[in-house]
C-alpha cells in the first residue's frame, strides 16, 4: 500500500453524483433520527429495535465516509467551499469533530501509509485493542474531546428536556450507533486493511469479482475495507467507484 498515488486513466468524475449520495446519506441520518427518537421503546419488538440501531450505525458511518470523500475534494469538484463546507456538517453531525484536524490527519494518512507518521497506523503493536485507542486519541486530541463532552452534553440536555426524549432512545440510537460506527471505521476501514499490510509488505488486493464481494464491501465500509489497497492507489477515485478501480487494477494483470 506504501505506493505512489496516481489517477485513474479515463475515469471522469460525475460532478453530481458524490454531492447526491452524500446529501443522501446526510438526509437519511437525519430523518432517521428523528423517527427513531420519536419512537416508544416499550410497545417496539426487539427485532425492529436491533434493526433500528444498526441501521443508525450504518448511516453514522456514513457520515464519516462523506467527510472523507470532502476531504479528498470528490463532493463537489467545481466548488471547493461547498465541499469542505459539507465535510465540516458531516463531521459534526458525526460527532463534533474538528473537520481540518480530520482532514490534516487524513493527509498524514496517505502520505506515510503504514509507518511512523500514520495517524491511522499503531507503530509497534498489532493488538486490536490499543490499535483503536490510539486510533481514537489521533482524532479525539484533549481538545476535540473536551469539545465533543460539552457539545454532546448540551444535545443530551436539550433533547432531554425541551424535545422530551426518552433517555434509552438517546443511547439506543444514537449514543450506542457512535460507539458501533467507530468500531466499523476502525476494524474494516483502517484495522484490517493495513494489518495485511504489516504482516506482508508485498500485499496485492486479491481479485473480487462475485457479487457478494460487492454486497460485503459496502455493508462492512463503504467499500474502504475491501477496497482499501485501490483507495491509497487511486485517491482521486470516491468511494462508489472504488470497485470500479480493482476492475482497472485487475485488468492490467
Amino acid at each position: 500500500m506504501q505506493t505512489s498515488a496516481r489517477s485513474l486513466k479515463g475515469w471522469k468524475p460525475d460532478v453530481w453524483v458524490g454531492l447526491g449520495l452524500g446529501l443522501f446519506i446526510l438526509g437519511l441520518w437525519i430523518a432517521s433520527f428523528i423517527l427513531f427518537l420519536s419512537i416508544p421503546i416499550s410497545i417496539a419488538s426487539w427485532l425492529y429495535v436491533v434493526g433500528a440501531v444498526i441501521l443508525r450505525a450504518y448511516l453514522q458511518t456514513g457520515l464519516f465516509i462523506v467527510a472523507h470523500d470532502a476531504m479528498h475534494g470528490h463532493l463537489l469538484t467545481i466548488h471547493t467551499d461547498v465541499n469542505n463546507v459539507i465535510g465540516w456538517l458531516a463531521v459534526t453531525v458525526y460527532g463534533f469533530l474538528p473537520y481540518d484536524h480530520c482532514r490534516e490527519n487524513h493527509s498524514k494518512h496517505h502520505r506515510y501509509t503504514s509507518q511512523v507518521g500514520d495517524p491511522d497506523f499503531c507503530d509497534g503493536s498489532s493488538n486490536p485493542v490499543f490499535w483503536y485507542f490510539k486510533f481514537i486519541s489521533e482524532y479525539f486530541p484533549k481538545r476535540s474531546l473536551i469539545t465533543f463532552f460539552l457539545y454532546m452534553s448540551l444535545s443530551i440536555i436539550c433533547l432531554l428536556f425541551l424535545c422530551k426524549v426518552a433517555i434509552i432512545n438517546l443511547v439506543l440510537f444514537w449514543l450506542l450507533p457512535l460507539i458501533l460506527s467507530s468500531l466499523q471505521l476502525f476494524y474494516f476501514g483502517t484495522y484490517l486493511p493495513h494489518q495485511q499490510i504489516e504482516t506482508n509488505p508485498n500485499f496485492l488486493p486479491r481479485l473480487h469479482r462475485d457479487r457478494y464481494s460487492l454486497i460485503w464491501s459496502l455493508i462492512s465500509c463503504y467499500n474502504f475495507g475491501h477496497y482499501h489497497w485501490e483507495h491509497h492507489q487511486y485517491p482521486n477515485i470516491p468511494w462508489y467507484q472504488l470497485p470500479n478501480a480493482h476492475i482497472h487494477y485487475s485488468a492490467k494483470q
